[in-house]
């Protein structure tokens, strides 16, 4: 029997509502909702952490806008600073390393880096990158030096009043490997402070040796991996010269190797390292360098206290906060101080050291340098400070 072709089409509409019926009436109720999206913070509601997420996004596009406009110098201008506070408000977020927004930034930094040592010659004086924690990379006319240069934590800590502390992992956070390699390529040495994961990176580290390039370090970084045996280990003599081939050995730099410590429990072996340029300029670089307890143990100001009556010194880079770094810097002596460690991200909150300093709570006495007469310049991620011996 042939019906009319409206009512054909009722028929067929009929029929799917038939058997769309049947079928949700044999699957669970919840399945015809699209399941919750995870939260980064499980502390949070999922409006709330996405609230978070749009914060973050919003304060760092105004801190990338401000940094980039007010480059790292001294004296500090206002809304630099104002920058830099904004920038630890996303930072002691403690799960801020997995949000989006922030990976971006610190990517972007990294990338920038990359991309300028790769573009960037100098003929005067030094660059100076910013990396990742208390990484540096120095550039002169002749060599250029990498400092405790780290991909970026790859998990931090959280302290649970229930479970205790807990590790969480971040693996969105750390820069490409391949971005590593470019920055080996571009330096000629690494020198790495001490064996603690945020300062000794086996990708970083793995790089320079696979291109040949020296990577300097105590005796115990990298123990029980197969890169240790392929470290160079200097002498730990203070005030002592010593010398070190790079460039294939076409070049001869002439460094000191401190015997400092990192004394927190037993103690760490701490390459505190004075490097001297054939340009004439010298930069020291001193990982977590301290005395701890202090003032009850001062066993390393031995030699810090000696070190402008031994040698000229340029730059230090020093840790933000370890102990009397007003002592420390009269020991060196140097024309520039830049501080570094600030928000290490692997740290809890209370001990994410922030660019605002804390200085009270943890005793620092960082801020104090510029009326002793240091200039200090604060630098983030992948900021770059041009330094001339002439203008400091």
């Amino acid at each position: 029997m042939n019906y009319p072709i409206s009512r054909r089409f009722l028929s067929v509409r009929l029929m799917i509502m038939i058997l769309a019926s049947a079928l949700l009436s044999v699957l669970p109720a919840n399945s015809q909702e699209a399941p919750p999206m995870p939260t980064t913070d499980p502390g949070l509601s999922q409006d709330d952490d996405a609230y978070m997420n749009r914060q973050a996004d919003a304060f760092l596009k105004e801190v990338n806008s401000v940094l980039l406009a007010v480059p790292p110098q001294y004296p500090e201008p206002d809304n630099r600073r104002l920058a830099l506070r904004l920038l630890d408000a996303v930072l002691h977020d403690i799960y801020a390393p997995n949000r989006v927004p922030l990976q971006n930034f610190y990517h972007e930094r990294m990338e920038r880096v990359a991309a300028e040592l790769e573009s960037t010659q100098v003929q005067e004086g030094g660059a100076i990158w910013k990396m990742y924690n208390h990484g540096f990379i120095v550039r002169t006319a002749s060599v250029t030096l990498a400092f405790d240069v780290h991909r970026g934590a790859s998990r931090f800590r959280v302290d649970d009043p229930q479970q205790g502390r807990t590790a969480v992992q971040c693996p969105g956070f750390p820069m490409p490997d391949s971005w590593a390699e470019r920055i080996a390529r571009q330096c000629d040495v690494l020198f790495i402070s001490h064996k603690h994961g945020d300062h000794a990176d086996p990708a970083v580290a793995q790089a320079f040796l696979a291109l040949g390039k020296p990577v300097v370090a105590p005796v115990d970084v990298f123990e029980g991996n197969e890169l240790q045996a392929k470290v160079t280990h200097l002498e730990r003599i203070a005030h002592e010269k010593q010398t070190l081939h790079v460039k294939d050995g076409s070049l001869e730099l002439s460094l000191v190797v401190y015997p400092g410590q990192q004394y927190q429990g037993e103690g760490t072996l701490n390459n505190v390292v004075l490097v001297f340029t054939p340009e004439g300029m010298s930069f020291a670089h001193n990982g977590d360098e301290i005395n701890d307890p202090y003032p009850d143990y001062q066993e390393d100001f031995k030699w810090i206290d000696a070190v402008h009556e031994h040698h000229k010194v340029d730059v230090l880079m020093t840790n933000c906060w370890s102990n009397d770094i007003l002592r420390q810097t009269r020991g060196f002596d140097p024309k520039l101080v830049l501080p570094g460690h600030q928000n290490e991200l692997g740290h809890p909150i209370w001990d994410r050291v922030p660019y605002w300093g804390d200085a009270e709570q943890l005793k620092l006495n960082l801020f104090d340098l510029p009326d002793a007469g240091y200039p200090l310049v604060v630098m983030t991620w992948g900021e770059t400070y041009r330094y001339s011996p002439k203008a400091e």
